[in-house]
């Protein structure tokens, strides 16, 4: 049996696992393992006395991959992301980021939806974590929207599809990895992130003003806040806006000149801010704990999903499948550019069966070679005339198209985490109620990729400035 054919025949395997409801963690390190024994020990003819040393070559193999990845110091942001969020939601910036969204633009049909939509973009700009941002929002604007008459599953669809942003916008835990697996810059597909993700929250907006235009009594707009309240109420925010401006400066220094450090020691340093602001604001060290514990569940969680892909990820370059896969897509005859619209409604339907992380990382070994040998095509040329770039832009435009299939994914049935997560918090709504909440914002987030694909500039115009 060839290379090639064991590594068909095992990632059926591990697909299966996972259906039937396996982590996808333990899923792929096992399907790795197995596909790394198997290999190696028909590279010795199955003879029975060989099995010992095929065992012994899969188990180095397969314990020192994940050792040399996860020590990267590129992956130390994921832990101070998700630390920032959770900080800042008992330091009070989510209550006042609503409130100031609420006063400025509550006046805006539907401007409730509205307000949660742009606050909840401005969350993410302080947490890499979707999970955290729906479970933070669902708390804080839920009732607040139920009070003025929204009806309770779009409400919560409105909370759902917002969290989804924290994917996009940096600080993100997913462009973090993203970058990890296809070997680039991690500054630059953070900055690439900021404009797309503050589209995507226009976008939303825009959506939801349409809706209550058309829809009667869909969501009344909340006005009788002077212009006095309303600049008031940026003063509690400003916490928010300080460590967005420290890890941009720590990316990408807007007045030129080398950046100020590395991504990581902005990580780093705006974790250090709100944990002040925390403490001025009276935080209980009870609190402080549960935010610290929190943080370390998601990022374990986060750590072993990439120990078990990489395992996998191992196998695949063993059994040869990416570079054949690369070579069947660039052997397709029609447009590079269906090309990478039909991967990205691959991702569409595969993210409904699977996270946005294992998604992620089982998906890109192979895809990413592919998408990338397409040289000369569409994909390529489209960076090229805009900034006459070619090799790394394409990756980093890329990455943001597939980070935003991966928001996407998070609000699908049947395993649209987000939805999961809101229907946790609120006894009240069934997580059917959820899904049928979040069911308008696929015609947005297919609005936001198509304007992503069709302006690539979108994307690649702040970070081909750095």
């Amino acid at each position: 049996m060839e290379p090639i054919d064991i590594g068909i025949v095992v990632s059926i395997l591990m697909v299966g696992m996972v259906v039937l409801g396996m982590r996808v963690a333990f899923a792929a390190a096992l399907a790795g393992f197995i596909g790394l024994l198997w290999i190696f020990w028909a590279k010795k003819g199955y003879d029975p006395e060989d099995f010992g040393w095929a065992l012994g070559v899969a188990v180095k193999t397969a314990g020192q991959v994940p050792h040399s990845k996860i020590s990267s110091q590129a992956l130390s942001l994921i832990p101070t992301f998700i630390l920032i969020g959770y900080l800042a939601y008992y330091a009070g910036l989510t209550r006042a980021l609503f409130e100031a969204a609420k006063k400025w633009v509550g006046w805006l049909p539907g401007g409730m939806a509205v307000s949660t939509v742009f606050a909840t973009a401005g969350f993410a700009a302080v947490s890499g974590a979707s999970v955290a941002t729906a479970a933070v929002f669902a708390r804080i604007s839920i009732p607040e929207m139920l009070k003025v008459g929204y009806d309770k599953r779009f409400a919560a669809g409105v909370v759902a599809a917002g969290g989804t942003l924290a994917s996009l916008i940096p600080p993100s835990a997913i462009l973090v990895i993203y970058a990890l697996i296809v070997e680039q810059n991690v500054g630059m597909l953070l900055l690439a992130g900021f404009i797309p993700g503050a589209f995507s929250a226009v976008v939303y907006g825009g959506l939801i003003v349409a809706m209550a235009l058309i829809i009667p009594n869909f969501g009344p707009p909340v006005r009788g806040f002077t212009w006095g309240e309303r600049f008031t109420s940026l003063i509690p925010a400003f916490p928010v806006f300080f460590v967005v401006l420290i890890i941009i400066f720590f990316i990408y220094n807007p007045f030129g000149g080398d950046a100020w450090g590395t991504p990581t020691e902005g990580g780093a340093l705006g974790a250090f801010v709100v944990l002040v602001m925390a403490l001025l604001h009276g935080t209980k060290w009870s609190q402080l704990r549960e935010a610290i514990i929190e943080t370390a569940k998601l990022s374990a969680m986060i750590f072993a999903i990439i120990w078990g892909v990489l395992i996998y990820v191992r196998f695949l370059g063993f059994a040869q499948l990416p570079s054949a896969f690369s070579e069947f897509i660039v052997g397709l005859d029609q447009s590079p550019m269906l090309t990478l619209v039909l991967i990205l409604l691959a991702y569409a339907v595969l993210g409904m069966f699977m996270d946005a992380i294992g998604m992620l990382l089982l998906t890109l070994p192979v895809v990413y070679p592919a998408v990338m040998a397409l040289n000369g095509g569409e994909f390529v040329s489209a960076a090229d005339s805009a900034f006459g770039m070619s090799g790394p832009m394409c990756a980093i435009w890329f990455g943001i198209l597939v980070v935003k299939m991966a928001e996407f994914c998070l609000i699908t049935p049947p395993i649209g985490l987000n939805c999961f997560v809101v229907a946790g918090v609120r006894d009240d709504i069934s997580v059917q109620d959820v899904f049928r909440g979040v069911t308008p914002f696929f015609i947005a987030d297919a609005l936001t990729i198509a304007g992503l694909i069709a302006f690539p500039q979108i994307v690649l115009w702040l970070p081909s400035l750095a």
